[in-house]
């Protein structure tokens, strides 16, 4: 064969040809006018051997800082956390990792048990009635519950939190504009969702208010002022939350919010320089019909044998324009296996221990900071992040950070205006005391380094 990876040999080829009656390839394209066929080369590299062309991936793959061979302190959104071998272990059974859609559920038991763990595993988390089989990603996941809000209060405005991630509120507004729905932001308030604009700002069309917990600088909003403000105006409550934070917070069901989404990315899911992941999407009773995605059901057989099954809703209504409540018909199934999997391996004592950990090194990397005169920007509780002042080009300090080693922070100034000169910095469980150290002496290295050269 000439294409090692290609399975169709010349025969097989000259036996389809016959089969729909024509001589040549070439005969397919027939009906296309010659004067608007391409006639040059491509401009692409001649074919190479699978050994050269490996050599040249991995040259090319190699030029990538990671999390593996820097100590990262990159977070916004994806972080280093710790995935348990057992993840990969499971995921890589050939069950799992070639399934598709289960359809049909006498033949797809094992992959619906594991999604309904997710499902159920999601809802002990948040606090919520149910979720759902997970969604692409975080954003995804937001944007869905603002078009949820927004069909189900038949109201056309969505008020987001300028607090929620720079990309999600992206997201949200793409969602937004081919439904014909306004979306206005929130502005903030001491690195917060400033509660006496939204009390300005709601009104009978707001359908939604969105928020995040923590919110993207790593702050904990108030949900239960939050709460009594969005209900009290009649809108829904939608919360997006870091679900590995909801091991030591208090969960968004608990303070009455009506749509609770996320990504899983830190329960065993790689970064993987920004995805795949996987969204989760949970809600109220009285929601429980209109939620994006599939829902997985326990039920019994004829003889009384526990059962799972797609439930509550197909496919199709999502297919058909005219009756569809999303867009999105399918789930992140492998990630949300990996997801469950890291789940059950951490219990509820080790995701909580997790959590803390994130609280504790956070408040250790803040004063090892403030003790080397550095500018905390934001005050109060925070999980994972904080928000650091330094006066100076963020991008140029993470340069140099990156020549010795180490993944800098995120820096805000591309998103928000008025932080230039400020780095979002994430600790995670993974970071040890000697490394939050050691990034705190060269951060104040870098600053005065770059400080000197620009002067």
């Amino acid at each position: 064969m000439k294409h090692r990876y290609l399975p169709m040999t010349a025969q097989d080829e000259k036996e389809m040809l016959q089969a729909i009656g024509v001589d040549s390839i070439a005969d397919l394209f027939s009906d296309i006018p010659e004067k608007v066929r391409f006639k040059g080369e491509y401009n692409i590299k001649p074919a190479k051997t699978e050994t050269a062309l490996m050599k040249e991936l991995s040259a090319l793959a190699a030029k990538n800082a990671n999390s593996n061979d820097y100590v990262s302190f990159l977070g916004a959104g994806v972080y280093d956390h710790y995935k348990p071998v057992i993840v990969d272990h499971v995921i890589s059974r050939s069950e799992f990792y070639t399934a598709y859609t289960p359809y049909q559920p006498e033949i797809s038991q094992g992959e619906l048990q594991a999604i309904f763990e997710f499902q159920t595993m999601i809802s002990e988390l948040t606090g919520m009635d149910l979720a759902n089989s997970s969604m692409y990603d975080g954003s995804t996941a937001l944007a869905e519950a603002g078009m949820l809000a927004a069909g189900h209060t038949r109201r056309k405005k969505i008020l987001v939190s300028a607090a929620v991630h720079p990309e999600t509120r992206d997201v949200v507004k793409s969602y937004a504009l081919g439904q014909s729905i306004e979306v206005v932001e929130v502005p903030l308030r001491d690195g917060h969702t400033d509660l006496q604009a939204l009390e300005e700002m709601i009104d009978a069309d707001t359908a939604t208010v969105m928020v995040q917990y923590p919110n993207f600088f790593g702050q904990v909003e108030d949900l239960g002022a939050l709460e009594a403000i969005i209900h009290g105006a009649g809108a829904l409550f939608s919360v997006s939350a870091n679900p590995l934070s909801l091991g030591a917070l208090t969960p968004p069901g608990k303070f009455g919010a009506d749509i609770t989404v996320g990504d899983a990315q830190p329960f065993g899911i790689a970064e993987a320089f920004g995805g795949p992941h996987c969204g989760y999407f949970a809600v109220t009773k009285k929601l429980m019909r209109k939620v994006p995605g599939r829902l997985v059901g326990e039920t019994v057989d004829e003889d009384g044998r526990r059962g799972f099954v797609l439930t509550l809703q197909a496919r199709e209504q999502h297919i058909r324009r005219d009756k569809a409540t999303s867009n999105i018909c399918s789930n992140q199934a492998l990630n949300a296996l990996a997801a469950s999997v890291a789940m059950t391996a951490f219990g509820k004592v080790g995701i909580r221990d997790i959590a803390v950990q994130n609280i504790t090194k956070t408040h250790y990397m803040k004063q090892q900071l403030e003790a080397a005169g550095f500018d905390i920007t934001y005050k109060g509780a925070h999980f994972n992040e904080l928000v650091v002042n330094l006066g100076i080009s963020v991008k140029k300090v993470n340069a140099d950070l990156l020549d010795q080693g180490i993944l800098g922070g995120y820096e805000l100034g591309r998103t928000y205006s008025e932080l230039e000169g400020h780095v979002l910095i994430a600790v995670t469980e993974l970071r040890s005391k000697e490394e939050i150290d050691a990034f705190v002496q060269q951060l104040s290295a870098s600053v005065q380094e770059v400080g000197a050269t620009h002067a």
